[in-house]
């Protein structure tokens, strides 16, 4: 079965390529219910040479992406792990789309290592394929934070993000395929899934963009308190940027050698 979720950010929110350069940065759910030849031949078909894993070490399996790893590609496992005392907090009390925003600030600052690894897995030659289990939340603030990088508007982040929607009945099937006791059970002591998680509300995107710029400065300013290189971040961008950017840092960085 191909992956579900899957898209080139490139392809439908800059199709201009003014931002982001098709073919640099995909993005998936994880595979249901293994990866297979399907699999392989779809990601050999887009050019993808890497994947990066931000599952838990508990929700993964070594044979989800054997059949990927036999045919040379990739897997880097950068942990950003959901299930911590603040997020579980964070989730019970959840029930707007904002909320589910700041959810995935506070997710995102409880795992700078990952993000970090991640991040450097990105400039890694050919095509990137960044996943969790859903493809919608981790996966979604990793993604959100290297389009702001690459200058992509907040309104085209957050319709890419909402692209989500569009496949999330497939999401949830596969999901629920893999861990049909963990989802929604009603017994006593077990965490129930929140509404906004069970959507990607574009409330919770802006969100989270606004509350990166206010607490961190943007994406750079965030990336970098990860422990992300300037080096990297130039890397990534030399990499994935559309024409528009691609001026731009080249412009910068005339600039700087001038002065």
């Amino acid at each position: 079965m191909s992956l579900v979720n899957f898209r080139d950010p490139a392809t439908l929110t800059d199709p201009a390529s003014r931002w982001i350069r098709p073919g640099a940065l995909f993005r998936s759910a994880q595979p249901f219910p293994a990866a297979d030849e399907t699999v392989v031949a779809q990601l050999r078909e887009h050019g993808i040479t890497t994947i990066v894993d931000l599952r838990g070490e508990a929700e993964s399996s070594p044979e989800d992406w054997a059949a990927v790893e036999a045919a040379g590609i990739a897997v880097v496992a950068a942990r950003i792990n959901p299930a911590n005392d603040a997020l579980e907090q964070s989730m019970r009390a959840m029930t707007t789309a904002e909320d589910l925003g700041a959810f995935y600030l506070l997710m995102a600052e409880s795992a700078p290592q990952a993000l970090a690894a991640a991040v450097e897995a990105t400039v890694r030659p050919g095509g990137v394929l960044v996943h969790c289990a859903a493809g919608k939340d981790r996966t979604g603030l990793l993604t959100a934070l290297l389009l702001e990088v690459l200058g992509v508007p907040a309104e085209e982040i957050v319709t890419d993000y909402a692209r989500t929607n569009e496949a999330i009945q497939q999401i949830w099937a596969g999901l629920a395929d893999r861990n049909r006791t963990a989802l929604n059970q009603v017994e006593a002591g077990e965490l129930r899934i929140p509404a906004p998680l069970l959507e990607a509300p574009v409330g919770a995107m802006s969100t989270f963009l606004e509350l990166v710029r206010v607490k961190h400065g943007g994406a750079v300013g965030f990336l970098t308190a990860c422990g992300v290189t300037a080096g990297t971040l130039d890397a990534f961008t030399a990499k994935a940027a559309g024409t528009a950017t691609a001026r731009t840092a080249a412009a910068d960085t005339a600039e700087v050698t001038a002065c």
